[in-house]
């Protein structure tokens, strides 16, 4: 997959002239369009990609996506097709360094840089993002798990993060997102890639926050996730 990270090395001074001389909107389209050609590399390697909205998020709500997580590459996809909806992302802090392209759009996103074993410094950048997000009509996008599952099993959600951001976007419109098949692709983590892989990103029926905990949104979102994803290996 050298194709993968020359598109990175490409991109990132595309990237960096983008945001220095017209803005932060040229610099977010420059990332869609990286992110369109990173989808594309995945066809290199003959999977079948299918992204699915059984229900169209409404785009005049706050909405915070929630999704499992199997890899670095569910990623590509979400910020193509939810591009519509601006989705900043709350993603580990060591992402934000040392990656062409991929480090420079989390910090000029504004995406939530969390340290996982510093909850105080994780729920402090949750909640500065939740503010930024309302400020700039942005959507959210959060991986509950905290790491990326080697199967298609999820594992339990955390949370804290999501408690974060319903208590800083309140009424907001929760939206999960089933993802299969990346989990068996790149079972070892970012490579090697196995070929022909059934790959897909389904975004599930919304509902709203209110008068819903963090545990309650947690425990609905897996549900959605497990039953959405029994009745696709079904078929």
């Amino acid at each position: 997959m050298g194709s993968f990270f020359l598109l990175l090395v490409i991109f990132h001074p595309i990237q960096w002239i983008a945001y220095q001389t017209i803005g932060e909107k040229a610099q977010r389209r420059v990332v869609e369009i990286l992110n369109f050609f990173l989808v594309g590399t995945l066809l290199y390697i003959f999977s079948k990609i299918s992204f699915t909205f059984l229900e169209r998020p409404p785009l005049d709500r706050r909405i915070i996506f929630i999704a499992n997580h199997q890899s670095m590459h569910d990623i590509p996809a979400l910020i193509w097709f939810l591009r519509k909806y601006k989705p900043v992302f709350v993603s580990k802090i060591s992402l934000g360094k040392g990656i062409p392209s991929i480090s420079y759009n989390l910090q000029k996103s504004g995406a939530a840089l969390i340290d996982r074993k510093d909850g105080k410094q994780a729920i402090k950048e949750i909640v500065r993002m939740a503010a930024q997000v309302i400020e700039n009509n942005q959507s959210t996008l959060i991986f509950p798990e905290g790491t990326r599952a080697t199967t298609e099993q999820l594992l339990p959600f955390m949370t804290g993060g999501v408690a974060a951001l319903v208590k800083k976007i309140p009424n907001a419109w929760i939206v999960p997102i089933a993802i299969s098949g990346n989990a068996t692709m790149n079972p070892k983590g970012l490579f090697p890639l196995k070929s022909g892989q059934n790959l897909s990103w389904t975004v599930l029926p919304g509902f709203s926050s209110d008068q819903l905990n963090a545990t309650d949104i947690c425990q609905k979102v897996a549900s959605q996730i497990n039953n959405y994803r029994q009745l696709l290996h079904q078929k």
